[in-house]
């Protein structure tokens, strides 16, 4: 698997997943052109190519209309996916194409090439057929889509499962930081800096059985978290209203910090759903 690094160095695929730049796929299209916008070489010589799921990308975040999106807090230019056919519309200058990957649903238009061989661009794909996309997300009119650099038809569905790893293996690594290797001597080191900062400001360092949080995580979840952490309990864990009156914070609150803790998959719930206890690692 790919080196993921803070430099775009997260790019490469066993399956040609090269941004496009390889001749073996089908419709290349237009790189640049058309598709982007006027303000597309604000990124250049910092492009990257990331695999993402479409949950991700309908999740991406964008600080105003012309800055590039973000996923997991890291600018994104060029991303990959793997989605399956739901609907296809062919007009003059674009086909579009909504794919759909099990965790949400994109559109991708792919910009007609008038210098392209007539013959390949008759030969669509089908409704129900696996696509893989390689493109740059935009935004029109409120309205996301992939503006597609490269379209190629999935034949070894082992790629399915593959990209989901990949696009897994991404992000854990953007919001937990590099996988931890056993050194020399057999204790656990870390391969580079965390990517997250406490409330101090420090590197947050996990020990025993805590984590590192995403720099998401609010402020009151973080107290809630090391509330957990650091309160004596049985493997029942601790109710909301302990929570609350231990760190005098309305139960309100303490209901909300939980929720971004269990999307987190930092706690789980026990005996019942307002009783919480750490995930440990």
């Amino acid at each position: 698997m790919a080196n993921y690094g803070y430099n775009g160095g997260y790019q490469t695929t066993t399956y040609g997943a090269q941004g496009g730049a390889e001749g073996g796929g089908f419709m290349g299209g237009s790189q640049q052109g058309s598709q982007d916008s006027p303000g597309g070489n604000k990124t250049y010589g910092k492009e990257t190519l990331r695999p993402v799921t479409i949950r991700q990308i309908i999740d991406a975040q964008q600080p105003h209309p012309d800055a590039d999106f973000k996923i997991d807090g890291a600018e994104v230019t060029q991303l990959t996916f793997i989605g399956q056919i739901n609907q296809l519309s062919s007009q003059a200058t674009n086909t579009t194409y909504k794919l759909d990957d099990g965790t949400g649903l994109i559109e991708v238009k792919q910009w007609v090439d008038s210098d392209a061989d007539p013959d390949a661009a008759n030969n669509l794909p089908k409704e129900g057929e696996y696509l893989r996309v390689w493109g740059r997300l935009k935004a029109f009119n409120n309205k996301r889509h992939v503006a597609a650099h490269m379209l190629r038809p999935v034949k070894d569905f082992n790629e399915v499962s593959y990209h989901l790893l990949e696009a897994t293996a991404v992000h854990l690594y953007f919001v937990r930081g590099p996988p931890e290797t056993i050194g020399a001597n057999g204790a656990v080191k870390s391969e580079g800096g965390g990517l997250f900062v406490d409330q101090n400001g420090g590197g947050a360092a996990t020990t025993g059985s805590s984590r590192a949080l995403s720099l998401r995580i609010s402020p009151t979840a973080r107290k809630v978290y090391e509330f957990l952490k650091n309160s004596p309990q049985n493997n029942e864990g601790l109710h909301v209203h302990n929570i609350a009156q231990g760190l005098q914070l309305p139960a309100s609150e303490i209901f909300k910090a939980g929720d971004e803790l269990l999307a987190e998959g930092a706690i789980y719930t026990t005996i019942d759903d307002e009783t919480w206890a750490m995930l440990e690692m």
